[in-house]
């Protein structure tokens, strides 16, 4: 193993520009790929949501970066800042990314990537200034430790990134298994051509439809319509306890917050913390077809309301019992047949941003008006034969989901284990 600073490996190190907003021929029939900061931290970027023109290119000092070529995050809130992703395509970047071109004679940008993943907390801890931002010195200058030869370089690589390619092959197919889901849900209930008697689409093939004064549209004939506290049973508080055995504060439990949920469903990873709860308050455990609805936090551009159901198989994932914290409250259904219509309804409000008109804020915080959006929020309710056919269809794609999400888990921490381990040199790739 060796250290070099990464200017004595790359090629180039610089950072971006962001062509003048107010000029809109900058960005009007935009063709070439601008990343932005809060993009990086996945592997690999291969395509961006903004793109400058040629005219940009022409009248800017703007850069263009080839393909694999890595891109660090200088500034950012949150964790942004230290992130580090792979540009798999042509593009520009705003000021805020230092972008590395490594020689590759040098260095595999794969293994580079991998090493400065192990290097997140010391890559921040440069920071400097009011807003602690880093700057394109700070990465010329830090230091890589590598081996000698290259091709040793991408034995590393490569079995870091078998793992990564098999992490992203179930998200591939986790994605494919909720867009089939969500399609079957829209077929059924929003366009109303669920199989009739003879199998064909109800609506397009003539089923009788009547006007229902509550929805004031037409619904399917012997649907019923209603609030969603209708369809709801009970409910449970959430529960942060304590981080320690402390008195009666003895049952072990994971706690799912706000920023648990988006994992729980399979976007992103969880880390709900392990937390001991009163043994009086084991009532509040999540079961099976329980729902978890976060009802405190948000943000000026995400509502709360944020949901996640759970599943035997959710409950599979986590080494204690799951409880919500005092953010989130917990409900189950009167009847569980209506479990995945009741998942979509409610997604389909917070995706259309509906819940951003049922909100209260208390000491700055906001809060979800549930029991005004429940009582008041009104749904088709479909016959129980077709809501019961509905769960078997998506009940299996659900299950799929979520063991592949705890597979991913297992990889996750079997590559998190061996990157240092790698990076060091204490153990060789044949």
């Amino acid at each position: 193993m060796e250290t070099k600073p990464i200017s004595e490996i790359a090629k180039r190190v610089s950072s971006g520009l962001t062509p003048l907003r107010s000029n809109p021929d900058f960005w009007r029939n935009g063709t070439t790929p601008w990343l932005k900061t809060e993009q990086l931290g996945e592997k690999y970027i291969c395509r961006t949501t903004e793109k400058i023109s040629v005219q940009a290119l022409r009248e800017t000092g703007i850069k263009v970066y080839p393909a694999n070529t890595l891109s660090i995050a200088m500034y950012g809130e949150g964790k942004t800042r230290g992130n580090v992703s792979i540009i798999k395509a042509e593009m520009a970047t705003n000021q805020a990314c230092c972008n590395v071109e490594l020689d590759p004679e040098l260095a595999d940008y794969e293994y580079v990537y991998y090493f400065l993943k192990t290097q997140y907390d010391q890559l921040r801890n440069l920071s400097s200034g009011v807003r602690k931002n880093l700057n394109s010195n700070d990465i010329r200058n830090f230091v890589v430790r590598l081996p000698d030869e290259v091709s040793e370089q991408k034995k590393i690589a490569a079995v870091l990134s078998a793992i990564d390619a098999k992490i992203d092959c179930n998200n591939r197919i986790n994605a494919e298994l909720e867009a089939m889901a969500k399609t079957l849900y829209d077929y059924w209930f929003v366009q109303f051509d669920f199989p009739d008697t003879n199998g064909k689409p109800y609506q397009s093939s003539g089923g009788k439809m009547v006007y229902n004064p509550t929805m004031k549209r037409e619904i399917p004939a012997g649907w019923e319509s209603g609030a969603l506290a209708e369809w709801i049973a009970s409910d449970k508080t959430g529960d942060w306890g304590k981080e320690s055995i402390e008195g009666n504060y003895t049952l072990q439990v994971d706690c799912i917050r706000g920023t648990d949920i988006n994992g729980l469903n399979g976007t992103g990873g969880t880390a709900a913390p392990t937390r001991f709860i009163l043994e009086k308050n084991k009532g509040k455990i999540l079961v099976p077809f329980d729902f978890v609805i976060e009802i405190s936090g948000g943000s000026p551009t995400q509502s709360t309301g944020r949901m996640a159901f759970i599943l035997p198989e959710t409950i599979n994932r986590f080494a204690h019992p799951i409880i919500c914290s005092n953010f989130c409250k917990a409900i189950s259904l009167k009847d569980n047949a209506y479990f995945f219509n009741f998942a979509y309804e409610w997604q389909s409000a917070y995706d259309n941003k509906i819940l951003f008109g049922w909100e209260g804020k208390t000491s700055g915080i906001k809060n979800l008006l549930f029991d005004a959006f429940v009582s008041k929020y009104l749904v088709c309710k479909p016959p129980e034969n077709l809501a019961q056919k509905f769960f078997g269809f998506v009940s299996p794609l659900q299950i799929k989901k979520q063991k592949m999400l705890q597979e991913n888990e297992v990889l996750i921490q079997l590559r998190d284990w061996l990157l240092p381990i790698l990076m060091n040199g204490q153990v060789k790739v044949a």
